[in-house]
């Protein structure tokens, strides 16, 4: 080993078997939903799936693999130029040309040949900027939860809020409250784990909770998404139905399911059966076993992620690790408890299984960072 190179032993084989697992059931109900005559204005029942792959699961395996590669001392390094030059990109959407609208929202890059979310990234630049800061701030370190202690503890409080609302300022505009939910969980849960007094993450929680009522009390589709939520039955033919036929769907997989292929409320009947839906399908076809088995995977991604956070040797590590590891098992259990019933809805892709390029690209980069930190030995 050359002086200054980091040692490196074996990665996590666990935690990567788990999200090549994710990935592979991901391309299965893909095929299975592009194969539906309700995306036929797609073209071609591979093209979905092609697009998947090229725009995706390829350049994020290069840049997971990258990831792992390099050196956790200049990903560090880079951690606040990578959040900047994203915060530069989520301006950039409000742009003309350049910044693609849809559905009411403005989330998207025009990049020619296909499009890019720049707060799909967010999550992970946020988590390096979050865990570069929180870990220079930190006087001991044990290995222990919550790191020993933070430094002037008011002082990174009122900076993290100020972090905090530029971010919640971007996407509130976009708007994209769904994303911002799942980043400030995480980023809390991590200045929580930092070693900062107890009563900042309280009045951090207490804020949000606030902020969270009075956007759904400013866009009346938001209301009306918390409004199905409490009384499911208000609007079946309307605003209840997406989530009245996800809950078919998930109902009639029974067991073992239909079959891959088979389920009928991937033919339009579901809207996003593609996107933030695609958890009703693919319980409706590979039922209550699938299910299962989808959901055991994201627990052991958590699991492996929260343990190699704990072996982990330095504060930026560790901190990494959890907010990754939060980030994913969040956003995943949010989007199938809304498919459940059990959360509002909120449009919000499944990790690794959802189609969208930009979302799997920053998930398998944060994969490779975690893979990275657990061939750290020393």
């Amino acid at each position: 080993m050359k002086k200054g190179e980091e040692k490196r032993g074996k990665p996590d084989y666990i935690l990567l078997g788990a999200v090549l697992f994710l990935i592979l059931l991901g391309i299965l109900i893909l095929v299975s939903v592009s194969a539906a005559p309700s995306l036929e204005q797609y073209g071609s029942s591979t093209w979905l799936l092609f697009r998947h792959v090229a725009f995706g699961l390829l350049p994020g395996a290069l840049l997971g693999y990258i990831a792992f590669r390099s050196p956790l001392s200049r990903i560090k390094k880079w951690a606040p130029i990578l959040l900047l030059g994203n915060l530069f990109l989520m301006v950039l959407v409000f742009f003309p040309v350049i910044g693609i609208s849809a559905g009411g929202a403005s989330r998207w890059l025009n990049l020619g040949i296909t499009s890019f979310q720049p707060s799909e990234f967010l999550k992970i630049t946020f988590i390096l900027y979050l865990a570069a800061w929180l870990s220079s701030s930190v006087i001991k370190k044990n290995g222990s939860y919550p790191l020993q202690k933070i430094n002037n503890a008011s002082n990174t409080f009122t900076s993290f809020l100020i972090i905090i609302g530029i971010i919640t300022a971007l996407l509130v505009m976009q708007p994209d409250v769904s994303t911002w939910g799942v980043i400030v969980m995480s980023a809390v849960l991590m200045y929580f784990l930092s070693g900062t007094p107890i009563k900042h993450s309280l009045y951090m929680v207490a804020g949000c909770i606030g902020a969270l009522f009075l956007l759904i009390k400013l866009a009346p589709y938001r209301f009306e998404r918390f409004l199905v939520f409490i009384k499911p039955d208000i609007d079946p033919m309307g605003l209840g139905y997406q989530i009245k036929q996800a809950l078919i769907a998930v109902g009639s997989g029974g067991i073992l399911g239909k079959g891959l292929g088979m389920g009928l409320q991937r033919y339009g009947f579901v809207p996003q059966s593609m996107g933030d839906s695609i958890f009703a399908i693919f319980s409706e076809e590979t039922g209550f076993l699938g299910s299962f088995i989808l959901i055991a995977l994201f627990m052991v991604f958590a699991w492996r992620g929260f343990a190699i956070a704990r072996n982990s040797k330095d504060a930026f590590s560790k901190l990494v690790c959890l907010g990754v590891s939060s980030w994913i098992t969040i956003q995943s259990f949010i989007n199938i408890g809304a498919m459940l019933g059990l959360l509002p809805l909120t449009g919000i892709p499944l990790p690794f299984i959802s189609y969208g390029g930009s979302a799997l690209v920053a998930e398998l980069i944060a994969v490779g960072i975690m893979l990275n930190i657990s061939t750290k030995t020393s």
